[in-house]
């Protein structure tokens, strides 16, 4: 009793629920171990009773938690009537983070950080669609093996313009963690608040136009075309690190070109604004070359970013160092241009940028701060009906009580790095802003357990920043939902995500939803990343992968009649809804017809997976597999699995046969721009009429 005591002052699950009316409870050691993490000695009934002492006392003497919300003009929850504000009065106070200081009528004085926040985030200014990809997948004539910036703002001008699509959603452009070979996923970053240089589109650096007679700069373009070769014409996977090695060569040749006065001005601006945040992701970058990319490796001294050590490194590496702010400064420029493509098409909203759920626990965010992530622990997710063993996702959690203290000054440092060239942001698993499952070192995600956020203020901190930059604000709430969360989370105006396979009468008959019953507050598709595509759904070939790579739990006769069925009973709805033409077995038809159907929910966003568009059945990560299957690695392609350039995509009758869905031929949803297809886009030439 004592140690549930301990725990729950310090937002420690001892139990959860896996399900309506099951109670699972933590083991007494991993509950320790949680708590040794977070700075609380609970090893033995002696300490165990010292700790719960000095928590309760701290608690009965503190006057102020360590950080206030204050919604809009309201009240300031905390903040009793025996304290007397220093200074302005918290109800003058405008949107932002402040300081307060108090003193109690017996003379006591305490501070804290104010969080003024909007009411809620920005809302789409109209209910519209867009699609949906991974960049590295979208490779175009220019590209070097693997999408760049250049080639996301080649389809949102291409997309805005021909069919009034209102944004593009990318996966996560976080910085990777160096290594031989990369990490592919771009859900294990090294860090979530810079982007990653190889998205870089070489030629597009003003740089490039004076370098382009240099020894070396021709032969990286030559050997970069027959990489691009490589995959779009012998269908070999996305080699990343080979795509890095030309693109940082080339990189090198092009630092050495000096900048004229405007871009020195601006390079200068942009380390004014990142400040040290900068200074230790490219110091870590630095000594990741020199040292490699495990930095707990590294000498004793380096591995503390403050410590001497570090400094006099630094200098040592300056010119490294520098090279390293110099691409954040160039992906920082190339996101910028992507993001004013899309809005000079016409996008209300534009791109929509991706947060992963956390940092690489060998990378610069966690080398950076590591006071504030919880040592010895990784977060995932508890046993449940569909991974009866849980998930460990390897990624160190943010320790809440550090995040309060500092008055939340990662996340938000986090947020507005994210959000400066974003009109929406995605949040992965969206219910770690109230909780996250903690797993300690060497366990299995079994004995993990539950802890929990300062929900309020981490919602205020998101309302502020997304308020500040004029961002949407799209959650990714599938799977266990704690009670709550999603009415929290739309009472800010945050929106969800709906998966069509996903929605079903679940409290009633269990059949297909209603499409007027969805939620309205929500990014409708059929599909995501981690799913089969909706071709490979609808002929049940995800069946057969997952067959083949002996992932199915059942026998394959009983998985495939249980996938015939799904599938049947929500064609048969389509049919009933009258989406479905006459036309048994038109596996584009039906795609249509989901698509349409989506159209028919209050949704304000619906998201077209683009490989959906062109019939690939390849998901782009299988979950549950590592060297089984090629994640993250795969292009878009066509159904026969030949990889389809930008090019081809955008000249595609079948893309064109789809977005007719939307609003006609090279219409929108709602009544939005756009002529007959052809008639925009950067390959009028090749796009040709649709048959």
């Amino acid at each position: 009793m004592t140690l549930a005591r301990l725990a729950a002052r310090h937002g420690v699950a001892t139990s959860y629920s896996p399900s309506a009316g099951v109670t699972v409870d933590v083991p007494d050691a991993t509950v320790v171990a949680v708590l040794a993490a977070l700075g609380v000695d609970a090893s033995t009934p002696d300490a165990l009773c010292r700790a719960l002492a000095a928590a309760e006392g701290a608690e009965a003497d503190r006057l102020l938690p360590p950080t206030l919300v204050r919604w809009g003009d309201g009240p300031v929850p905390g903040l009793s009537d025996e304290l007397t504000v220093v200074g302005t009065p918290v109800g003058q106070l405008p949107l932002g983070v402040h300081r307060v200081d108090v003193r109690h009528g017996d003379g006591r004085t305490a501070s804290a950080t104010l969080i003024v926040a909007p009411e809620g985030v920005p809302q789409p200014p109209s209910r519209t669609h867009g699609f949906l990809v991974q960049l590295y997948s979208l490779l175009s004539s220019r590209s070097w093996g693997m999408g760049d910036l250049g080639d996301l703002a080649e389809l949102a001008s291409w997309s805005g313009r021909t069919f009034g699509s209102g944004f593009v959603q990318v996966n996560p452009l976080h910085a990777a963690v160096p290594g031989a070979p990369t990490d592919p996923s771009p859900y294990r970053p090294s860090s979530r608040r810079f982007p990653d240089p190889v998205h870089l589109r070489i030629e597009d650096i003003p740089e490039y136009a004076y370098a382009t007679g240099r020894a070396g700069l021709d032969e990286l373009t030559a050997r970069a075309a027959a990489l691009r070769q490589r995959v779009l014409v012998k269908g070999e996977l996305i080699d990343r690190d080979a795509v890095w090695e030309l693109k940082r060569e080339a990189l090198d040749i092009l630092y050495r070109v000096p900048l004229g006065p405007g871009r020195r001005a601006a390079y200068c601006d942009f380390l004014a604004e990142q400040g040290q945040a900068l200074e230790d992701h490219a110091t870590w970058c630095a000594l990741a070359e020199r040292y490699g990319p495990h930095w707990r490796r590294w000498p004793e001294g380096l591995r503390d970013p403050r410590s001497a050590a570090t400094a006099r490194a630094r200098r040592e590496l300056i010119d490294r160092v520098d090279f390293h702010t110099w691409l954040a400064w160039l992906t920082d420029t190339q996101l910028a241009a992507a993001q004013r493509a899309a809005r000079e098409a016409g996008m209300p909203v534009g791109l929509v940028h991706d947060l992963a759920v956390g940092a690489h626990p060998e990378g610069a965010d966690a080398w950076a701060q590591q006071d504030a992530y919880a040592p010895g622990m990784s977060i995932g997710a508890p046993p449940d009906a569909f991974n009866a063993r849980g998930q460990d996702w390897g990624l160190p959690p943010w320790r809440p009580d550090v995040l309060a203290a500092s008055g939340y000054a990662p996340y938000r440092g986090l947020l507005q790095g994210l959000l400066r060239h974003a009109g929406a942001l995605r949040i992965d698993h969206v219910m770690g802003l109230f909780r996250l499952w903690w797993v300690p070192e060497g366990h299995p995600p079994t004995d993990g357990t539950y802890v929990h956020y300062d929900a309020e203020a981490m919602l205020a901190v998101l309302a502020l920043e997304a308020h500040r930059a004029g961002a949407v604000v799209i959650g990714e709430d599938l799977g266990t939902v704690e009670p709550g969360v999603r009415e929290a989370l739309a009472e800010r105006g945050v929106l969800g995500t709906s998966v069509l396979w996903f929605e079903r009468d679940w409290a009633g008959t269990g059949r297909p939803l209603a499409p007027e019953s969805w939620r309205s507050a929500c990014v409708a598709t059929a599909t995501t990343h981690d799913l089969p595509s909706t071709a490979a759904r609808l002929t049940g070939e995800h069946v057969q992968l997952r067959h083949r790579l002996g992932l199915l739990a059942t026998p394959l006769a009983q998985e495939q009649h249980a996938a015939r069925a799904e599938v049947s009973e929500w064609l048969g709805y389509l049919e009933r809804l009258g989406l479905l033409p006459d036309a048994p077995g038109d596996e584009e038809a039906e795609i249509r017809a989901v698509y349409a159907f989506l159209l028919r929910t209050p949704a304000r966003m619906v998201g077209v997976w683009l490989p959906d568009a062109v019939g690939d059945r390849r998901p782009q990560n299988l979950p549950g597999t590592w060297d089984e299957y090629p994640n993250w690695r795969l292009p878009v392609a066509g159904p026969d699995a030949q990889p389809l350039a930008l090019e081809a995509i955008v000249a595609s009758p079948r893309v064109r046969r789809l977005m007719r869905v939307f609003g006609g031929r090279g219409g929108a949803a709602g009544g939005g721009r756009g002529g007959a297809a052809g008639e925009a886009g950067p390959w009028t030439a090749s796009a040709g009429s649709v048959p």
